[in-house]
Formats: structure tokens, sequence, C-alpha cells
């Protein structure tokens, strides 16, 4: 066991963790609008939100589990943040010369049942992630780096995927139909991260060079509530 240098703030960090919140938000957004893509009807959150799986898989891999667990907490406070923005600026009253009120409402008011959801499977798939993540790489003594990325993905984006829409469309639409729909999504999603690869190579490898960092969770302690 090799001690792992001290960890300090750099702009890298910070700059992962912005396109990791502004992946979370984003999709947050786009998850109203639905798409079709090889017959399956999808939420257009889709397009985005699977990067923040693999931006969550660097923290993890170069900076370790707890500065990864600060990140996704941050992640869902930001989010937290905005759907109160928006859910405020839907209850004023608008300007008379505002004449789309109604299509304000209908593109951002989510719904309470897909805003827990949405909520709910965000921190059971990252958290799963991230401690896959940090498990197995320990476990393969930091060696091939594919197999932990695309397995934590596996499992955290089924996770994601199996509450996000259990909870959203239970009762909506015929089992057959949901069950298409989840498995569809699961693959979609994971397969950002198969593709997505070689770039992650080549950001680890980049941010472990110029950081001089790279964590190995010896003692973390994997609680996801912990605040250290």
């Amino acid at each position: 066991m090799t001690a792992t240098p001290k960890f300090v703030y750099s702009y890298r960090f910070v700059f992962i963790t912005a396109l990791f919140i502004t992946c979370i938000i984003t999709a947050n957004i786009l998850i109203v609008k639905q798409i079709t893509l090889g017959g399956l009807i999808l939420p257009a959150a889709i397009v985005i939100f699977p990067l923040s799986y693999i931006f969550g898989d660097v923290l993890t891999e170069v900076y370790g589990y707890s500065q990864a667990r600060r990140v996704i907490w941050l992640g869902f406070f930001c989010n937290l943040l905005t759907v109160i923005a928006i859910w405020v600026v839907g209850i004023l009253p608008p300007a008379p010369v505002f004449e789309a009120q109604s299509a304000y409402e209908r593109i951002l008011g989510n719904t309470p049942r897909f805003l827990v959801a949405s909520f709910l499977a965000y921190l059971a798939g990252e958290f799963i992630n991230s401690y896959i993540m940090a498990r197995m790489k320990l476990l393969t003594k930091g060696k091939w780096l594919w197999t932990r990325t695309i397995a934590s993905t596996l499992a955290g984006e089924g996770i994601d995927t199996v509450i996000v829409l259990l909870i959203g469309f239970w009762g909506v639409l015929p089992a057959d139909v949901l069950l298409l729909m989840i498995l569809g999504h699961w693959l979609i999603k994971s397969s950002y991260e198969v593709i997505a690869t070689p770039a992650t190579y080549a950001i680890v490898g980049y941010l472990k060079k110029k950081e001089g960092f790279d964590h190995y969770d010896y003692t973390t302690n994997f609680n996801p509530l912990r605040a250290d």
C-alpha cells in the first residue's frame, strides 16, 4: 500500500465538477421532451445525462470516493436550487406582455412524481457508480480502468433507469412497454461509457499527470451521508 498525497483543490478539479453539475441540471430540464431513437421513446435527457457518469468516473478514479461524494451532493443541491427557482418563477404572476405562461408551466413545470423519481434515481445511481469504481480500483490495484468504468456505469445507470422510469411511469404505461423502455434506456445510456472509453483514459491520464494525484480509497468510509 502506498500513501496517497494530500488532496489540494485545483482548477482542473473545479472544471470537471462544473461539467458534472452542468450535465445534471441540463438533463433535468431536457427530460420534459420525449424523443424517438431506434423505435424507442426516450427522454431527451439521454443526450447529455450519461456524460455525468463519465465525469463521475473521472472524479472517483483520480480524486477518490470522498471527493466524488462531495460533488454528488453538490450536484444534488444545485439541481434542487434550479427546480425551486423554476417553481417560484412559475407561480409568480406574469407580466401583461408575457404571453407564454402556459408554455412555461408545461415545459418547465415538472410534476412532483417526476421530480422525486429523478432525485432518488440520481443519488442512488451516482453513489453506486462511484462506490463500484473505488472498490474495483482497489481490487485491480489500479489496472484495467475500462473494467471499472464500464461495470460501474452498467450498475449505476441500471439503478438510475429502473428508479426513474418505474416511479415516473408505473401505472401509466403497460408493463411490457415499460420494461422495453427500461432496457432500451439502460443500454443506450451505458453505451456512452463504452464509446467514451478512449476519451476517459485520456482525461484520467492527463489529470493524474498534471495533478500528481491518484487516490486509492484504502481507508475511506463509503457511507454516502458522511460530510467529510
